[in-house]
């Protein structure tokens, strides 16, 4: 039960890559990150202008941490408006 619990845990951290200068920087998700590397790739074929791809991949890391409620609130607040 201990063993699953922790499975779980490393599925949903992702992995981790050992960048040098940095040390060890966490990955997100498979799916996440397919997603990140393909909005990168439309950045540097130019199909869309870095900034707009910077702020959707920032927004979408923003989205995406459970703990940011305040992200949440603002949301809410902007579809009752």
């Amino acid at each position: 039960m201990l063993e699953s619990a922790i499975d779980k845990m490393r599925e949903r951290a992702g992995a981790a890559a050992h960048v040098p200068g940095l040390g060890s920087v966490g990955l997100p998700p498979p799916n996440r990150l397919v997603f990140y590397v393909g909005l990168g790739l439309l950045a540097v074929l130019e199909i869309v202008e870095w900034p707009i791809a910077l702020i959707v991949g920032v927004g979408h890391m923003l989205a995406d941490q459970p703990h940011w409620r305040l992200g949440q609130g603002v949301g809410e607040a902007l579809e009752e408006a």
